[in-house]
């Protein structure tokens, strides 16, 4: 039988760049080899293509060398519209070879260029299948304000929030000002289209606000200021149901906070103390159907395709608020994605090989 060609996509030019890089350390060390044969594309943060080494190990995740895509001379050439699936590359001499036919594409990028729709639109004109989002739930739920406009328009409880430009904090920043402290301190404030909590921080009071909007603003110039939930952090896993069929979701894992205030970036990759990922969480059978149904539910709204992560608070009253999708998870080994579904009894590799077989099921 013959094997399916799966080019990996991962890198970017992203601030995530050297999450999706490490995040393929994971995908090529556990990608089923029987079933699939691998094109490793790297894309380096000048957003250039290049045809990557398939070793797992280059790109382990260390806190004192995050792993990158570099430029090493190749450039992967994609295929002009309607013309076939073959990819190619052009070798630092100048020589040009064909790498085959590719069956379908694994994106595994975090961020802007990447997990807000722009590859996935490329992908489309390309008419090339992909594993994931398609363009219009990636984008969506890439920009924060607009994915809560979509599950509010469903019933669907999110934190208030605050949107604010760049603009406005410039010109207005009083009147901004107003309208944070009507949502009542400490609020997180973090970046409209960003990821994996780059750029996020806490104000526990008004003289905090202005070091965490210039630290969001960095990343972005749209910022949502958002009230600070109290409840536990419960994230669950959902997968895009096969042929037809109904949307999936894993046992709902959770993040405990000990001297961490909040899962941010160090915590969730780096090993930093005081943050620990517990999948399955200790819940009540009520608790987990309702967040699952919530998880699925969110999916639904955004039109989700492929994958995502619905990160939900679980207050003291028991309602149930959605913080937001991640169409492209952390999916590293050990990040809670994957945990939750292993957890469900879907190892790391089956989960792998079921957003290949949902991109190409889609294509067919």
């Amino acid at each position: 039988m013959a094997k399916t060609t799966v080019a990996v996509l991962f890198g970017g030019r992203s601030s995530e760049h050297a999450i999706s890089s490490a995040t393929a350390g994971g995908v090529l060390g556990a990608i089923d080899r029987d079933r699939y044969a691998v094109i490793p594309v790297g894309i380096t943060r000048e957003g250039v293509f290049v045809l990557e080494q398939d070793d797992p190990s280059r790109f382990a995740l260390d806190a004192q060398k995050l792993p990158e895509v570099v430029d090493n001379g190749t450039r992967v050439l994609w295929p002009m519209p309607g013309e076939g699936r073959e990819l190619r590359v052009r070798r630092d001499d100048g020589t040009i070879e064909s790498l085959g036919d590719v069956d379908v594409v694994l994106p595994i990028l975090h961020g802007v260029h990447g997990e807000d729709g722009t590859m996935q639109g490329f992908l489309d004109i390309l008419e090339i299948p992909y594993a994931g989002g398609g363009v219009l739930d990636s984008a969506m739920c890439m920009d924060k304000h607009f994915m809560k406009i979509a599950l509010q328009a469903e019933g669907i409880a999110v934190a208030p929030w605050v949107t604010v430009r760049a603009s406005q904090w410039a010109s207005e920043p009083e009147a901004v000002r107003g309208r944070i402290d009507a949502l009542g301190y400490p609020v997180f404030v973090k970046p409209a289209r960003a990821g994996s909590s780059v750029g996020v921080s806490k104000a526990h009071d008004a003289s905090e606000l202005d070091e965490a909007m210039r630290v969001a603003f960095a990343e972005d110039d749209k910022v949502l200021v958002e009230v600070g939930m109290v409840g536990r952090e419960i994230e669950v896993a959902v997968l895009e149901g096969r042929g037809g069929e109904a949307t999936r979701t894993s046992l709902p894992g959770e993040i405990v906070l000990t001297t961490r205030e909040f899962y941010d970036f160090e915590g969730k990759y780096l090993g930093g103390d005081g943050a620990e990922v517990v999948c399955p969480a200790q819940l009540t059978d009520d608790e987990i159907a309702r967040i699952r149904e919530v998880g699925a539910r969110a999916f639904d709204a955004v039109d989700g395709r492929g994958l995502a992560r619905v990160d939900v608070f679980l207050t003291d009253a028991g309602e149930v608020v959605v913080n937001e999708l991640n169409t492209m998870p952390g999916f590293t080994p050990i990040s809670m994605y994957p945990k939750c579904w292993i957890a469900s009894g879907l190892s790391y590799a089956d989960l792998i090989a079921e957003l290949i077989e949902l991109g190409l099921e889609r294509a067919a």
